[in-house]
């Protein structure tokens, strides 16, 4: 595994984005080339009530070719308190509920005005909870090809694709709150949630060995 993993900023991202990353020392976020919708870099799923749920941050001037690094979050919508609650709907019964509420409570509080800060601060929360201890750093310049010994990971975890599709992610499944069926590669939040200092156990199971 290469000790260095380029991926686009995702927000709060899958258990198979840990997967991909668990194996490297550091991570660089793209934050040069141009944002894509219908990406994880604007949206996750948690596991609600009756179904699987998409959380969606909307963006200013999505539809134009502006780099990952200037789209900004659209906060004239009231989306991170409607987040939020749905969040606290989904996960306030959890085990591990009341022990990691107030990291994520707080960052939404922010109101950061770019999407990759957003993402970022997420992810280092992430990191931290699943005591990962990795360098996160943000690209300076676009490469279509990375450097050697750069493992190149942009656009390969997408939501348009089932994660079947790809050999990064197999499910080791956990006790969930909601459902019978469970549903496999959630945001990160909902393992961590769920399963608290295990969850690093979880994603070490999931990840496919080569």
């Amino acid at each position: 595994m290469p000790e260095t993993v380029l991926v686009e900023p995702q927000y709060l991202p899958p258990i198979e984005f840990f997967c991909a990353i668990l194996e490297a020392r550091d991570i660089h976020i793209e934050a040069e080339e141009h944002y894509t919708k219908q990406t994880y870099r604007n949206r996750c799923y948690i596991r609600g009530a009756n179904k699987v749920l998409p959380l969606s941050i909307p963006v200013i001037n999505g539809n134009r070719k502006i780099f990952m690094k200037d789209i900004k979050v659209d906060h004239d919508q009231k989306w991170a308190n409607e987040h939020w609650r749905s969040i606290q709907s989904a996960y306030g019964k959890a085990p591990f509920y009341e022990f990691f509420s107030d990291y994520f409570e707080r960052e939404f509080q922010k109101r950061h005005k770019f999407l990759i800060d957003l993402n970022e601060q997420m992810l280092t929360i992430c990191l931290k909870l699943l005591k990962l201890q990795k360098s996160v750093e943000r690209t300076k310049s676009y490469h279509k090809q990375p450097e050697g010994g750069i493992l190149d990971l942009r656009g390969i975890i997408s939501p348009k694709e089932d994660y079947t599709k790809r050999q990064i992610y197999q499910p080791a499944e956990y006790i969930q709150v909601f459902g019978k069926d469970f549903a496999a590669n959630l945001s990160i939040i909902d393992l961590l949630m769920n399963e608290g200092p295990n969850a690093i156990t979880i994603v070490t199971k999931s990840l496919i060995k080569e």
